[in-house]
């Protein structure tokens, strides 16, 4: 059995498989969602296509994790980025553009995206922050501040 590889400049410290299996099955289920439409089953009405969920990058630093999606001609007013239950939620919608020509080939994907992912315990929610540039929405996740022990006095 071969392990990943890991890329990254740090240890594999933060590396957790339950989280990797998670995300897999997630994406496992877009893509059945995707392929065979089926009412009441991640869609939002019968008929139209499942979200997809944007190319992401996830960078583990020293005080914050960044995650870049890949978001090309989406505007920020598209874009809905929430937290809430130890999870980051980015969802939205990519526009179809007008054309005046004939389109001979499209692999860019339009419609509704939705992107989920758990958050570790050590972040701080209350600061995260998103900016979109260059068709790239790079979302900030502070770590907590780690506490340094100190000694505490027993008093009588």
């Amino acid at each position: 059995m071969t392990l990943p590889a890991h890329r990254g400049r740090g240890p594999l410290s933060g590396w957790t498989p339950l989280r990797e299996l998670e995300e897999l099955r997630t994406r496992m289920e877009q893509l059945v969602d995707a392929t065979f439409p089926f009412p009441g089953r991640g869609l939002a009405e019968a008929g139209t296509a499942a979200a997809w969920a944007p190319p992401a990058a996830v960078e583990d630093t020293e005080d914050a994790y960044l995650l870049e999606l890949e978001l090309p001609g989406v505007d920020k007013d598209q874009i809905s980025v929430e937290v809430s239950g130890g999870e980051l939620d980015v969802r939205g919608e990519a526009k179809e553009k007008e054309r005046t020509g004939v389109l001979r080939r499209q692999t860019r994907h339009v419609g509704q995206f939705d992107y989920r992912t758990s958050l570790p315990p050590n972040v701080d929610p209350e600061h995260i922050t998103a900016e979109l540039a260059n068709g790239i929405l790079t979302v900030r996740v502070p770590k907590a501040r780690k506490s340094k022990p100190h000694r505490i006095e027993i008093t009588d």
